[in-house]
């Protein structure tokens, strides 16, 4: 399985270093948020291996909403399980709950097709910054703290018209950003495409914290280091 590399398994829980998190968020996502570095601060899990690992335990349903409820650190003990109520949840040992997620219609476990899903998915989250949040930030004259962006998960859904789409994407449709005080809460919807045909629809909802006057110098400097860290990646790989 794809995902063996990013996680560990004891009994029935299991385990993401942050050493792992890091590797699945530039490897699989391009995602090259510090707050994935191993060695950052407010280091957190990507909800996108959650949302990945969701997938090959519980298989690709039609329908599903997913709900970012806490930050994941560094190997803690998770316990992947479908409740009474029909929700599957993500908790610690505490019973501390990171992850909800809602499912409905047929399900599939076809591992080719939840694999192909799941990268496309990830692939598209790679791109939340810079392609759609920085021009996003720019029309509304904020961004995040330079010195310590933050940008999170709050919640993510979609709708697919069949489960069989072959080497699927996902195109944005329509972005939006939501600016109270310091918080700024971003509004990506998607299409999915397969065999040249829209096959489902979703959508993404980001928090930006700590949103500060737009510096176009400052977020110029923040976009270089991105993609000198992409290319300092790609090399070693």
């Amino acid at each position: 399985m794809f995902l063996d590399d990013y996680h560990s398994r004891t009994g029935s829980r299991l385990c993401i270093s942050a050493e792992q998190a890091s590797r699945f968020a530039k490897r699989v996502a391009g995602d090259f948020n510090p707050i994935h570095n191993p060695d950052a601060r407010r280091f957190c899990v990507p909800g996108d291996l959650l949302f990945a690992l969701v997938l090959a335990r519980f298989g690709l349903s039609q329908r599903m909403t997913f709900r970012f409820l806490s930050m994941v650190g560094d190997n803690v003990p998770l316990t992947f399980a479908e409740d009474d109520d029909g929700l599957i949840r993500v908790r610690d040992d505490g019973g501390k709950c990171y992850l909800e997620a809602e499912r409905n219609g047929e399900v599939t476990h076809d591992e080719a097709v939840v694999e192909a899903f799941t990268r496309c998915y990830v692939a598209f989250s790679g791109k939340n910054f810079p392609h759609y949040l920085k021009p996003l930030m720019e029309d509304q004259g904020v961004m995040f703290n330079p010195r310590r962006p933050l940008v999170i998960y709050d919640s993510m859904g979609f709708a697919l018209e069949r489960l069989d789409g072959i080497a699927p994407g996902l195109q944005l449709v329509d972005s939006s950003l939501a600016v109270t005080g310091k918080r700024g809460d971003a509004l990506l919807e998607f299409r999915i495409i397969a065999g040249g045909e829209e096959v489902g629809t979703g959508s993404k909802k980001l928090v930006v914290s700590g949103l500060c006057p737009y510096d176009a110098a400052a977020m110029d400097e923040v976009v270089e280091e991105f993609y000198r860290l992409k290319s300092a990646h790609e090399a070693e790989a």
